[in-house]
């Protein structure tokens, strides 16, 4: 048996949250407007397409989830950017010696609808990971109005990442 060290890494997320009145709907970076007014709710801005990535890249590299680096407790993080806080998950992915190959995404939500910014959300994720726009594939479901999803209750996602060794 060979002790050669693997070359790729796969990692998947998921998350899911509250939708409630008098917060933003951001998706991939993209403010969205829902019909009723709701946006997510969380300690950070609540996109749940971005932290699905997030926890799919960390866990590629068993490094845990975005809770251990952005803990939800510590008021540093209140209100942030969940772009910038990818930013911070792709430096210490490349720290460690490997680097994106590719995303796919799914997002769970009954409304609004989300197919005309998509292509938004994926340049949003394919600049901010450091990879072609080629390299990210979002796409959106709805429950069928099954589940919180369906009952308008909240908005998941999850995500799927491959790495590479650098």
């Amino acid at each position: 048996m060979t002790d050669s060290k693997p070359q790729f890494r796969i990692g998947n997320g998921y998350d899911i949250h509250r939708l409630v009145p008098g917060r933003s709907l951001i998706l991939g970076g993209v403010t969205l407007l829902h019909p009723d007014g709701l946006g997510l709710d969380g300690h950070s801005d609540a996109d749940v397409l971005t932290h699905a990535v997030m926890d799919a890249l960390l866990g590629a590299l068993s490094l845990g989830d975005i809770g251990k680096y952005f803990p939800p407790d510590d008021p540093k993080w209140r209100g942030a950017d969940s772009l910038l806080l990818l930013e911070k998950v792709v430096s210490l992915i490349n720290e460690s010696g490997w680097r994106v190959l590719n995303i796919d995404a799914v997002v769970v939500a009954e409304r609004p609808k989300l197919k005309p910014h998509i292509e938004c959300m994926r340049k949003n994720l394919s600049e901010r990971l450091g990879v072609d726009f080629d390299a990210v594939g979002v796409k959106a479901t709805t429950n069928e109005c099954l589940g919180p999803e369906g009952r308008e209750e909240g908005i998941s996602s999850q995500a799927v990442a491959l790495l590479g060794r650098l």
